[in-house]
């Protein structure tokens, strides 16, 4: 399911607006091949679930350059 999550990101970046090359996401996707690429993404929001879950935290997504 997390893979499934990652491609639908993958495809709203490129349907949407192209993924900025200075970002991870964009980096990833002029070096690596899609399907890396969705694994990659979907291994790091796994990280992410897993360490919030842990903590107990709350998700608080990044702030975004201006």
């Amino acid at each position: 399911m997390l893979i499934i999550g990652a491609n639908s990101i993958i495809i709203k970046r490129h349907v949407h607006a192209a993924a900025k090359p200075g970002t991870w996401l964009g980096g990833m996707l002029t070096r690596k091949p899609p399907m890396l690429v969705r694994v990659a993404l979907a291994n790091k929001m796994a990280r992410i679930v897993w360490a919030l879950m842990a903590r107990g935290g709350v998700y608080q997504a990044p702030a975004t350059a201006a």
